[in-house]
């Protein structure tokens, strides 16, 4: 504006209208005001015209005012369109502070959200920090400006926070603000039904005092702040709920779909039992239904039956042994899988899996199923599983039943054979004869006591071997029993012993009769050689089945002895001999007893023996300096009967 003395009041006014109209900064009608006031003293209208400039810069800086709260009611607007656009948590952290930060033109902002559990707050989202250790700040309720915004619900505002001394100061919070370079301070609360829910901070590097209009603005933010931090995390709580009920209703309809195909399992395998499907048909029905590869094991842990799913390469099935490098873990299973009433998993292979069950029949164990799969089984076929079993164990059930009743009349004629009151003898060669066996001819009696599968398996075993047709087989009082003719006797001893190592998870014993003329004499031998089997017992023989003939003597003498007696008899009799034996294997006892059973001739025993007859001599001395002189038949009987006890007791 340029002006003369000579210009008029009215042109000044008109001026002043101008730059009102053309929002001329504050700079401009402080230059007026300057000419105005050099105008001459004596000018009419002096004080007016300096009037005038006053009143237009008030409606100036009142316009100004109005500008700005439109401006930040626009800001504020445009927030809240913008804030309740996202349901994002993260995304609407970042929108608050950023907007804070530019409506009030500050260094830095940042959003802390109060955690109930610890009674902190925590910064989630920070901008414009210069340190990293921003992001990081914790404060405690009573700690900084946070404890007094927390404390009275209202703004607060400090124009130089390291200095100020109207809160408790927090170290490492001061520690963080000194390095960031932070001043002035102002922070709002975000209320929620009367609760604070977070706090808002905006901070500059230098000392800043924050008007009243500022305050008011950024409080706007933060109440629209924690009505959509609010609805945020409302949204995300139904989000999570309608996942939860998703996961739930996806769980039951997958429960349902097992329920389904439980029942449907359920009933295919009755549905197979009731048409008297074989076992093997049974097995490879639930192997397929399971995915996997089914054994069918019976007492001994033989397999009497499997099936695999289609596809399914069962290397564990395959590579079973009864008695291999896994049978320990397979019976401590079984063993706990029938204490517990559910399967167990036994062990895990390469990546497939072994789970066993017992199968029982009534309150005996019938034998037992392993399942052979990859990955892990689910409830629902843990449970098809399990009920296999039952069914599996009704087959073999009604498989023994069927077998005792092809093999019941000849049980029930051994049975009356061993009997005291046996039938008349007519009737018994009539019923031998129509089981193939001849009574006319001299016969045999074999008995073993086992563990481990018991007799009651080796009977059935045995029933039906072919070695043994036309003879008698059954377990009597926990024993096997075996009447048949008496050629055949040698070669059934060595089959039965044979088998008994090889099945026998126990030692066995057994012992085999002399021949029997008649049927009238197996009642007695039978009890003979029961009697034979508790001397075999207390001699604590193991492993073998003896003749009658190489326990008649001991039998006679030794029936009443404990083991610890026998022990005795031993030691007084032969126990150097069998000591010095058992430190330097000089093979002393040995050697007298073969000299003992070839008459006390050295030269015999030499060539038995296979060595020099000197050195048959040389032990023989050496022997009777231990024992002294057996030249009497007393002494020399004695010896011999220790010799021959302790050959049967000694380890094979």
């Amino acid at each position: 504006m340029r002006t003369t003395d000579k210009e008029t009041g009215e042109q000044i006014a008109l001026q002043l209208v101008r730059l009102l109209h053309q929002g001329t900064s504050t700079d401009e009608f402080t230059q007026c005001m300057v000419e105005v006031e050099a105008l001459p003293a004596g000018l009419p209208g002096k004080s007016n015209l300096v009037e005038a400039v006053r009143m237009a810069m008030a409606v100036r800086n009142r316009l100004e005012l109005l500008q700005q709260r439109e401006s930040g009611m626009l800001a504020v607007i445009e927030s809240a369109q913008e804030l309740s656009s996202r349901l994002d948590l993260t995304s609407l952290l970042g929108a608050i502070v950023a907007r804070a930060r530019k409506l009030l033109g500050s260094d830095l902002a940042w959003l802390s959200v109060h955690d109930p559990a610890r009674d902190e707050f925590r910064v989630l989202v920070a901008q414009g920090a210069i340190s990293p250790r921003v992001s990081d700040m914790v404060t405690l309720r009573g700690r900084g400006v946070a404890g007094v915004v927390m404390s009275t619900c209202l703004p607060f505002t400090t124009a130089d926070y390291l200095h100020d001394t109207r809160f408790t100061h927090d170290a490492g919070l001061d520690d963080i603000f000194r390095e960031d370079g932070i001043a002035a301070l102002v922070g709002v609360p975000l209320i929620w039904e009367g609760e604070v829910i977070g706090l808002l901070f905006v901070a500059d590097r230098y000392h800043r005092v924050h008007t009243t209009q500022s305050l008011s603005i950024l409080c706007t933010l933060a109440t629209l702040g924690a009505v959509a931090l609010k609805n945020a995390r409302d949204f995300e709580a139904v989000h999570a709920a309608l996942a939860k009920a998703d996961a739930t209703r996806a769980e039951l309809e997958r429960h349902l779909r097992g329920i389904q195909a439980a029942a449907d399992a359920h009933e295919q395998m009755t549905s197979l039992l009731a048409r008297g499907a074989s076992l093997s048909t049974l097995c490879q029905s639930v192997a397929q239904l399971l995915g996997g590869s089914l054994l069918v094991l019976d007492e001994a842990a033989q397999v009497i039956s499997q099936g695999a799913a289609t596809g399914y390469a069962d290397r564990g099935a395959q590579g079973y042994e009864p008695h291999g490098a896994r049978s320990a873990e397979l019976a401590n299973a079984l063993r706990l899988s029938r204490q517990m009433g559910r399967s167990v998993q036994a062990y895990e292979e390469d990546g497939e899996c072994c789970r066993v069950m017992p199968v029982l029949g009534g309150d005996d164990v019938l034998g037992a199923i392993a399942l052979f799969h990859r990955g892990a089984l689910e409830e629902v076929a843990v449970r098809t599983f399990e009920r296999s079993s039952s069914v599996i164990g009704i087959v073999l059930l009604s498989q023994e039943r069927m077998e005792a009743a092809k093999s019941r009349n000849a049980a029930a004629l051994l049975r009356t054979l061993v009997s005291p009151r046996q039938d008349a003898p007519a009737e018994l060669v009539n019923r031998a004869e129509r089981l193939g066996l001849d009574l006319s001819q001299p016969l045999a009696l074999l008995l073993v006591e086992m563990e481990g599968p018991g007799a009651g398996y080796a009977a059935r075993h045995f029933r039906a071997m072919a070695s043994t047709e036309r003879a008698l087989v059954d377990e009597i009082d926990g024993v096997l029993v075996i009447l048949c003719g008496a050629p055949r006797a040698f070669d059934l001893r060595q089959e039965v012993s044979s088998w008994a190592r090889r099945n026998a998870s126990a030692m066995h014993r057994g012992v085999v009769s002399r021949p029997a003329a008649s049927p009238a004499e197996i009642p007695a031998l039978y009890a003979t050689l029961r009697r034979a089997l508790g001397v075999l017992g207390r001699l604590g023989i193991q492993g073998q089945v003896l003749g009658q003939n190489e326990l008649a003597l001991y039998s006679a003498l030794f029936e009443t002895h404990d083991q610890a007696s026998l022990s005795q008899f031993l030691d007084a009799t032969i126990g150097p001999v069998i000591a010095h034996d058992g430190k330097r294997n000089a093979q002393l006892a040995s050697t007298l007893l073969c000299y003992f059973d070839c008459n006390q001739n050295a030269k015999t025993t030499a060539q038995r023996l296979g060595i020099h007859v000197n050195t048959v001599r040389q032990r023989l001395a050496t022997i009777e300096d231990m024992l002294g002189h057996w030249g009497s038949a007393a002494r020399a009987l004695e010896i011999h009967m220790a010799l021959r006890l302790w050959s049967l007791i000694a380890p094979q």
